[in-house]
């Protein structure tokens, strides 16, 4: 197993701490124990392997020991409509972090992966806690490929020199400064969308079925059905036809 990250680094990365795990069963779970407990903003958990690690709706997420970046941010946001959207400000920053350490252009698929040649390369995943009906802490799951998994070959990686403090240092700035916007996403942010955008022109199935047309400041993405009318839709997954 690797050994944690130095001090210097945890500094360097802009964290206020790091939980160090060599085996866990969710960083995401440790994330929520120690939010629960007052951990302060800032605060990321870390493992070089997970046992039950998960993506959207409860999908598994492989984690094999030093495959890849095994890590949740917890952050203490107040604005209701960044958290809408905070999802896609994600993956905007996490494409343009991991851009010089990948080869090949890196896409964005709504609302939480991030794909290079057809091929997976991160996912994103997003949970609130709210008290009193505001949100009290988010955490800010990522997995990021250093190689490819085992028994899964249809999965994208960064170079084999980008080590995994290297990948520390080039993305919790950037997970953090985007937890940190405001409001819905603003026009560079949807033209930066568009022009990494995975799904666009395609054909889907669901959530419902049309052809992608992107996606709104609100962080919705559009479908046009066969009618010709167009759908928002907040929620879902994108299954392609």
């Amino acid at each position: 197993m690797s050994l944690p990250p130095s001090p210097e680094v945890i500094s360097a990365a802009g964290l206020s701490a790091l939980v160090y795990h060599d085996v866990v069963s969710s960083t995401m779970d440790v994330a929520h124990d120690l939010a629960q407990q007052g951990a302060a903003a800032g605060t990321a958990v870390l493992a070089a392997r997970q046992e039950q690690g998960r993506g959207r709706s409860g999908r598994a997420w492989q984690s094999e020991a030093d495959a890849g970046l095994w890590l949740t941010l917890i952050e203490r946001p107040d604005d209701l409509r960044a958290l809408d959207v905070l999802s896609l400000r994600i993956g905007l920053a996490l494409a343009d972090a991991l851009s010089p350490l990948v080869d090949g252009d890196i896409q964005v698929k709504w609302p939480n992966d991030l794909y290079v040649r057809q091929r997976k390369l991160s996912g994103i995943l997003i949970e609130v806690r709210w008290r009193d009906g505001r949100p009290e802490w988010v955490t800010i799951g990522v997995g990021i490929n250093r190689r490819v998994p085992t028994h899964f070959d249809q999965a994208a990686h960064v170079r084999s020199d980008v080590s995994r403090d290297a990948l520390l240092l080039a993305v919790v700035p950037a997970l953090r400064r985007a937890a940190a916007g405001r409001g819905p996403l603003r026009a560079e942010e949807c033209e930066a969308w568009a022009a990494r955008d995975f799904a666009r022109g395609r054909a889907v199935t669901a959530p419902v079925a049309g052809h992608v047309e992107g996606i709104s400041p609100a962080g919705a993405v559009l479908i046009r059905d066969a009618a010709g009318i167009l759908h928002a839709q907040h929620s879902g997954s994108l299954v392609f036809a």
